[in-house]
């Protein structure tokens, strides 16, 4: 397929695609950090629970920080492993419904469709087992490890804070899960 057939009107066309290209590449550029430990190399254990849906485990949560008691101001690394397989449709799709849930109109239609596709490109199917750990980093963004590897760097604090608030956040819609990661009520 030629570049110029993705596009109807080519000079808008190719806006969009070197748009599209840009926010690949920012999120899949290479970082010195192989290990989300690399990021937080004094990170402690926080705390951790379990995400369970009509009894059935979704996923463990481990949350690590370098501050005690939690600060969510400070870097934190926020650590799942699967209990079950899950597609990464699903994955993106649950995220961005939380995200929105929680933050209603403070966000722009085109902030939701710009952080659906860094997850999209970030994220795959997970099974059993699987590990995906975000780490926050403030004023930064956040990157994305599996238990290998850096899977993407999302440079973009508003996502970054939106996207952990799903657990951290006192609107969480797991609030013993949040309390058992914090140690707050």
């Amino acid at each position: 397929m030629s570049s110029s057939s993705c596009c109807i009107k080519p000079e808008r066309g190719r806006r969009l695609c070197l748009i599209a290209a840009l926010g690949w590449l920012c999120c899949t550029l290479p970082v010195q950090a192989a290990n989300w430990r690399d990021d937080l190399p004094q990170a402690r254990l926080s705390g951790s629970g379990e995400l369970r849906w009509f009894g059935l485990q979704i996923y463990s949560a481990t949350l690590w920080s370098s501050t005690a008691p939690f600060d969510a101001s400070q870097p934190f690394a926020l650590e799942l492993t699967y209990a079950r397989q899950i597609s990464r449709a699903r994955l993106v799709q649950t995220s961005i419904d939380e995200i929105r849930r929680m933050s209603g109109a403070r966000y722009t239609q085109a902030q939701y469709s710009h952080w659906q596709e860094w997850m999209e490109q970030a994220f795959s199917d997970v099974n059993e087992g699987d590990q995906l750990i975000g780490v926050f980093l403030p004023g930064q963004g956040c990157r994305f490890y599996n238990q290998t590897q850096l899977l993407a760097q999302v440079p973009d604090p508003d996502f970054a804070q939106a996207f952990f608030n799903i657990w951290l956040d006192p609107r969480s819609k797991d609030v013993q899960l949040r309390k058992h990661l914090t140690g707050v009520p």
